[in-house]
């Protein structure tokens, strides 16, 4: 994933210098390595990928170690009711209760029927 300047592998002192510089420059020295691999799976999640693909990108064998990157969040909240709003009913609803008295709304198709 990550390499050398010549292409080879990656000397983990080297990786630890350019980590450990990186997270001053930014003012959070708390990061943890970790942290980018969680961070990017989080995003993972909230552009859409499946818990397959969490688990295909993560390197997982269950979906239960996959969960732990889908967090529930505002923003993805907002996303989720703006494109759940515009899913606009095909036919309109009728109320059973005008025709049968159940109280219990149903769907007509075009033609009428249900």
């Amino acid at each position: 994933m990550v390499t050398g300047v010549k292409g080879g592998p990656l000397r983990a002192h080297v990786l630890g210098a350019a980590w450990r510089s990186a997270r001053l420059t930014v003012g959070r020295p708390d990061l943890h390595y970790h942290d980018l691999r969680h961070s990017s799976n989080v995003w993972s999640t909230a552009v859409g990928a499946s818990t397959k693909e969490l688990m295909r990108r993560l390197g997982h064998a269950s979906p239960a170690a996959a969960l732990r990157y889908q967090h529930a969040t505002d923003d993805r909240d907002r996303v989720i009711a703006d494109a759940m709003a515009k899913l606009q009913p095909l036919a309109p609803v009728v109320p059973i209760s005008s025709q049968s008295g159940t109280g219990v709304a149903r769907r007509t198709q075009a033609d009428g029927t249900s």
